[in-house]
């Protein structure tokens, strides 16, 4: 009996290391189970989100498509509309050239016409000539002085004394500075329908073609009205210093003339020939024929109201008012004297 509960026992405890060694198995097994499952998990979880991915990517595909498909649709439109345009220009070409053909025969046609020469434009050389056409208002005009190729716009006073006057001086506000310079004076400046000296050139040009009257109207600041008359009047050219000559006065601007002797030359404050050794250019100012400073200057500063000062620079006309003239508008203007 004690042998058999001996191997009894043995086999007992072999059944029980078995046992524990099949349980230590079962623990690892479990284990590795676990950590497959934990495996599997991650695994599946990605393949998830891509899937997931893979879905977005096939729904931006399926909408890019979808977007294709419409501006295909719309292309499609629109090369029908263009196959539709460019025959409707086909037809318009094809009736243009036909036009086109049409005008050039007719071109042709009308260049076998003979034509009548065109009238060459009339071209006046004063304002007495512009009224002797018919053009009876004051106003600027075109003119081409005689033995000039320039053609130049004057004012011209077509009312005083029966008009046809080509204006060559002008003052009425003082809003013209007429302290300048030789060209200045040479060349003209201002504007025709206000203040403005139309130019010594002009003016020799104008009154050595033909014998010519000047006529200077002056006005106070009182409202007093005047004026001086020379029968004939013309300046020599530049090479002469556009010489003064002026004879036969008569008129309401003082009992003797205010203008100076014949052959008195031009001066301005940067070209003396004045017989003054007080450059009388400078010290009078303005542009004008001075002499020894003499008895007029209509170029001088434009003095506005009525003043007891004596100013030897202001507009002068000594004859008439003496030193103290207040002119508020001085005119000089000329016509031939057959007029």
């Amino acid at each position: 009996m004690e042998i058999q509960l001996l191997e009894y026992s043995l086999f007992t405890d072999r059944l029980e290391k078995h046992i524990l060694q099949q349980n230590q198995e079962i623990s690892r097994l479990n284990d590795k189970s676990s950590l497959l499952e934990q495996r599997f998990s991650a695994l599946e979880a990605r393949h998830v989100k891509e899937l997931q991915g893979l879905q977005r990517e096939k729904q931006q595909l399926q909408d890019m498509l979808e977007i294709q498909r419409r501006l295909v649709t719309q292309l499609q439109g629109e090369l029908g509309t263009s196959t539709h345009n460019s025959t409707l220009l086909q037809k318009q070409q094809a009736i243009l050239t036909d036009t086109v053909q049409q005008l050039l025969a007719m071109v042709t046609h009308y260049n076998d016409i003979p034509t009548t020469p065109k009238e060459e434009p009339v071209i006046f050389r004063n304002c007495a000539e512009i009224f002797r056409s018919g053009l009876t208002e004051n106003g600027v005009h075109s003119i081409r002085p005689p033995n000039s190729t320039r053609t130049v716009k004057v004012f011209c006073d077509m009312k005083t004394r029966g008009g046809g006057w080509t204006v060559l001086q002008h003052r009425r506000d003082g809003a013209l500075d007429f302290h300048r310079g030789w060209r200045d004076y040479k060349m003209g400046f201002g504007d025709p329908s206000g203040e403005h000296w139309a130019g010594n050139d002009l003016i020799h040009l104008l009154t050595s073609s033909q014998e010519y009257s000047l006529q200077v109207q002056l006005k106070d600041d009182d409202g007093n009205e005047a004026y001086s008359h020379y029968d004939h009047f013309y300046i020599d050219a530049e090479d002469k210093n556009y010489s003064l000559h002026a004879q036969g006065f008569s008129g309401t601007a003082g009992r003797t003339s205010s203008l100076t002797h014949p052959g008195t030359q031009f001066s301005t404050k940067d070209r003396d020939n004045d017989r003054c050794s007080c450059k009388c250019a400078q010290m009078a100012s303005g542009g004008w024929w001075f002499e020894a400073c003499g008895p007029s200057n209509l170029n001088g500063i434009y003095y506005a109201g009525v003043s007891n000062v004596v100013r030897y620079n202001g507009i002068k006309w000594y004859y008439w008012k003496g030193t103290s003239l207040m002119a508020t508008v001085t005119t000089m203007m000329v016509r031939p004297a057959s007029f």
